[in-house]
């Protein structure tokens, strides 16, 4: 029997539930929530030192889009692709729900039938939570944007807030970080692609997948001209000349710790300034690839059989800017920097301190001392032989790391002594008490120990730096001087000569043989207690290299000692280095085929001559490289600027920025070379090599022994 009461009062509960369901999803509301992500302090393009992008951190903003600068094909691909009756519905579209049930059902294409305002209201206050809570509060907010913003509002506030893939949120941020110009100037082959990346971004995103990224965009080309917002004629030239991007693909994984490195750095630099900076940095990128190859290699041929499961390399040049830097196997698995944050104890590349105070107080490289059985408390160190080889030279005992001889001095210098030279040197690290750290108990940071090599060569402090400038749009943030400000120097002229004497031992006839090269190699092995810890690091002409191999967890390694493996990674890595730097350097135009015309005359180069190294000279405001020489500095620069005197120099031009100068008759190259001022670069003339070849006869400067 039909009783209305019963049904009117089943439908007045029915509706009392559907207005409590309601009110209460109203007030589940999140306050201040959302999708959208947040601004990091400062998103960052990372550049190489060539200008070219290798890497994006943090969230790229871009420019808000105003309402009336909606460019015109982005607005008509985002509203074919993502709700074609955007302009005719009130925030939910009934019709765009039935078309894509019906689609989803009897046709491959899956469709989304949420609206831009359904979209906007998730970004702006839910999140992604698939539940009809959420379904339900998304209509309710989609209804009460549309009453209180214009369509031209909601749209912009949605292009400015959606997440485009890349780091980039916001339409003109992804244009930047995708075509390297602002929203208002795509094309609608790039508004497409763009438009196509809404619904995927982290997958459809073109530095990841640009197959995917195109296939999408040719369907959102076909969806505009299907709804009328782009006519045939438009969309088959869009499909004629596809967007061609202006980024790198996807970070290659290699260069995440150097990426770490340099966003770090550029941070601090600049503060938390919330705007999209571009940060210039000093990675050479041929040189990042190769020395990625070469650890990599090395370490797949030896790693397991030597129990060696990491190593790191930092090559930088003689004023510290950094050209490679690999801090790990394998970024993926561990962000861990071991160039930067790993703390291991240094071995016998500690000696170098302890050697250099010696020389400082007037030890020489001829010195004499014994190798001999040494007992301080309970500690008796030995050497690596086992045995003892009594009196030799100062020098024998550093080429081949004599641990007692180290032992020796460290205790007649005594610590503050010995520590002082490191902390000038650039050391940083504190170092534990006890004579044990003569032999490098302590520990430190492969960064640190380049450092502190490097500020032999030219006697001055060296600080690593990654980061050559910092700009954002419109202007310059930081520039890194040309010229850093020089300190004083760091040792003695003589106390630096005989370092490189020293060091050019070890390489030459000491532990480092593995490292020789076809020219001067000056360098210092060092090997832990168990064979923990191996690290090899080099001084040439054009860079200082370090390279360390270990385990994680400080595990011992089979045999490896620092004139081994990494020796090896560190010969392998400069001689394929000369090959890039060969293979890169531009061909010589050539001369004209015709003898008509005469040659053209070059002016030589006149004016009073400061000397920077006794291969650099300074005539007004240029600097002038003297041909087939490898300059020194110290006491030999200063031997030269004396000879010099301020007197005018004739220089001319031989080809690759080279000079042949002269003072009165004399060629200034060859000056240098028969003094022992310096040493004949690899092309150097035979005549030049000829007056090297002298000097060393003789023991002349940098050869005197």
């Amino acid at each position: 029997m039909f009783r209305p009461t019963r049904v009117l009062l089943a439908l007045s509960l029915l509706s009392l539930a559907v207005l409590i369901f309601l009110g209460w999803c109203l007030i589940r509301v999140p306050v201040g929530g959302g999708m959208a992500p947040e601004a990091s302090p400062a998103s960052l393009i990372l550049e190489a030192r060539d200008g070219t992008a290798f890497a994006a951190r943090g969230n790229l903003r871009g420019e808000p889009i105003p309402p009336d600068a909606i460019p015109r094909p982005l607005m008509d691909a985002v509203v074919a692709i993502e709700d074609r009756r955007f302009f005719d519905h009130n925030g939910i579209d009934l019709r765009g729900i039935t078309r894509a049930m019906f689609r989803n059902v009897f046709s491959d294409r899956t469709e989304g039938a949420s609206t831009i305002t359904q979209q906007l209201a998730r970004l702006l206050y839910l999140s992604q939570e698939r539940s009809i809570i959420r379904k339900t509060q998304e209509a309710m907010l989609a209804l009460w944007l549309e009453t209180r913003l214009s369509k031209e509002e909601i749209l912009a506030r949605y292009l400015n807030a959606a997440y485009f893939g890349a780091g980039a949120t916001g339409a003109d941020a992804a244009a930047r970080r995708y075509f390297g110009k602002p929203a208002t100037e795509l094309n609608l082959a790039e508004a497409a692609m763009l438009a196509g990346l809404v619904r995927a971004p982290s997958a459809l995103a073109p530095t990841r997948n640009p197959e995917g990224a195109r296939r999408r965009a040719e369907l959102v080309l076909s969806v505009m001209e299907e709804t009328g917002r782009a006519t045939p004629e438009q969309v088959a030239a869009a499909r004629a000349a596809p967007p061609a991007l202006r980024t790198p693909p996807e970070m290659l994984p290699g260069r995440g710790y150097i990426a770490d490195w340099v966003e770090a750095e550029a941070r601090r630099l600049v503060g938390p300034i919330p705007i999209d900076l571009a940060v210039r940095s000093t990675l050479d990128p041929a040189l990042q690839d190769l020395a990625e190859r070469v650890v990599a290699r090395w370490l797949d041929r030896e790693g397991e059989k030597q129990k060696a499961g990491q190593a790191a390399l930092l090559a930088i040049t003689h004023d510290g800017a950094v050209l490679a830097a690999v801090g790990g196997r394998d970024y993926a698995t561990s962000q861990f920097n071991r160039i930067t944050q790993a703390r291991r104890q240094p071995g016998s590349l500690f000696k170098i301190f302890t050697y250099a105070a010696a020389l400082e107080n007037g030890a020489r490289p001829d010195s004499n001392v014994v190798d001999r059985p040494v007992q301080i408390g309970d500690w008796a160190p030995g050497n690596a032989s086992g045995g003892f080889r009594g009196p030799m030279t100062l020098r024998q005992a550093f080429a081949g790391s004599v641990n007692t001889v180290a032992v020796q001095l460290f205790q007649s210098l005594g610590r503050e002594r010995v520590l002082d030279t490191a902390r000038r040197m650039g050391l940083r690290s504190t170092m534990p008490e006890g004579p044990s750290i003569a032999l490098g108990s302590g520990e430190t940071t492969l960064l640190e120990m380049v450092s502190a090599f490097a500020s032999i060569p030219d006697n001055r402090v060296v600080e690593p730096y990654v980061v050559r400038g910092v700009r954002a749009r419109d202007r310059s943030l930081y520039t890194r001087p040309e010229v850093p400000a020089q300190g004083g120097r760091v040792l003695s002229p003589e106390a630096q000569q005989g370092m490189l004497d020293l060091l050019l031992a070890v390489v030459r006839e000491g532990t480092g043989r593995a490292a020789r090269l076809d020219r001067p190699v000056a360098g210092k092995t060092g090997t832990t207690q168990d064979n923990r810890d191996a690290w090899f690091i080099g001084i040439t002409a054009d860079a200082i290299v370090g390279v360390w191999v270990g385990n994680d967890d400080n595990s011992p390694m089979n045999g490896v000692t620092g004139g081994g493996l990494p020796a090896r990674i560190w010969h392998d890595f400069m001689v394929e280095a000369d090959r890039v730097k060969t293979a890169e350097a531009p061909l010589p135009e050539a001369a004209p085929a015709t003898t008509a015309e005469a040659p053209r005359q070059v002016a030589p180069l006149r004016g009073p001559a400061r000397v920077i190294d006794t291969a650099t000279l300074r005539i007004g405001n240029r600097a002038v490289q003297l041909a087939g020489v490898i300059g020194m500095r110290g006491e030999y620069a200063e031997s030269m600027e004396a000879f010099i005197a301020g007197r005018e120099v004739t220089c001319m031009p031989v080809g690759d920025g080279a000079h042949r100068c002269t003072l009165g008759d004399r060629d200034l190259s060859e000056v240098v070379l028969s003094n022992g001022g310096g040493r004949a670069a690899a092309d150097a003339p035979a005549e030049l090599r000829g007056y090297e070849a002298e000097a060393r006869r003789e023991r002349l400067g940098v050869w005197r022994r």
